[in-house]
């Protein structure tokens, strides 16, 4: 199974765009809502015409427990659905599956056409969570707002929303804005179950391994490349660290 990766490359995402468009508009929109405000893909093909036009936000119940977020809809996207939804009934769904059903795009046939033009412009990493992602990863390379990011996805911490947009954790961010109770509950973590000296220990016996693989004749270029690039982000996070000691 691949890796759903946000599309970070502005001519990549406008041609992932247009391609969508040429299989049809509602693909197109459809996209355009997932990557302009965050929202997940079964509550994208939930929404009613009446529930986005003229609308600058909307809110909608994430995750299990139904956690209410509120949802912006920017200038652009407005004007794009305003564009698409001119003349139709507002009790419509605003993604249907079928012109002659008044049935919504079911989420495995989204799923299938958003696959296909990621395979037909040699994306292989795209998948429903794709625009999500890329929302996120835009927001944060924007405005480097990964608190707000974390609450709107509804996330339990800054590392679990870096990992999500596929980012290296800015860590003198993450820990000067720790909050008293996040620090509760991390000491809580690191202490259940010795966790905290096995996830060291982990670390510890990686680094002994790499190490003894150094002197390998049997390594090629590519295995020094990355543990070069391993081994800076780990020293950047280590500098990090030592910063806020």
């Amino acid at each position: 199974m691949n890796w759903v990766a946000p599309i970070k490359d502005e001519e990549t995402l406008q041609n992932y765009k247009e391609k969508l468009k040429s299989m049809d508009e509602k693909y197109y929109i459809m996209f355009e809502i997932g990557v302009g405000t965050g929202m997940q893909l079964q509550d994208i093909l939930k929404l009613k015409i009446k529930d986005v036009r003229d609308k600058e936000e909307i809110e909608a119940s994430i995750g299990t427990k139904h956690i209410k977020r509120t949802f912006r809809f920017p200038e652009e996207l407005q004007r794009l659905i305003n564009n698409y939804t001119e003349g139709k009934d507002p009790e419509s769904y605003l993604i249907l599956g079928h012109a002659s059903s008044p049935e919504p795009l079911s989420r495995e046939q989204a799923y299938r056409a958003l696959k296909s033009a990621g395979r037909s412009i040699g994306l292989s990493s795209i998948g429903a969570q794709t625009m999500r992602k890329t929302f996120a990863w835009r927001y944060y390379n924007e405005t480097g707002d990964i608190y707000y990011l974390q609450n709107l996805l509804n996330h339990a911490s800054p590392s679990i929303t870096y990992r999500y947009i596929g980012e290296r954790p800015n860590v003198d961010v993450v820990l000067k804005k720790m909050t008293p109770e996040e620090n509760e509950r991390s000491r809580e973590m690191i202490f259940h179950d010795n966790a905290g000296k096995k996830r060291i220990k982990n670390i510890t016996d990686m680094l002994n391994s790499l190490s003894a693989k150094l002197d390998d004749p049997g390594n090629n270029d590519a295995f020094y490349g990355k543990l070069d690039c391993f081994l800076t982000e780990m020293e950047e996070l280590i500098k990090s660290y030592n910063k806020q000691e």
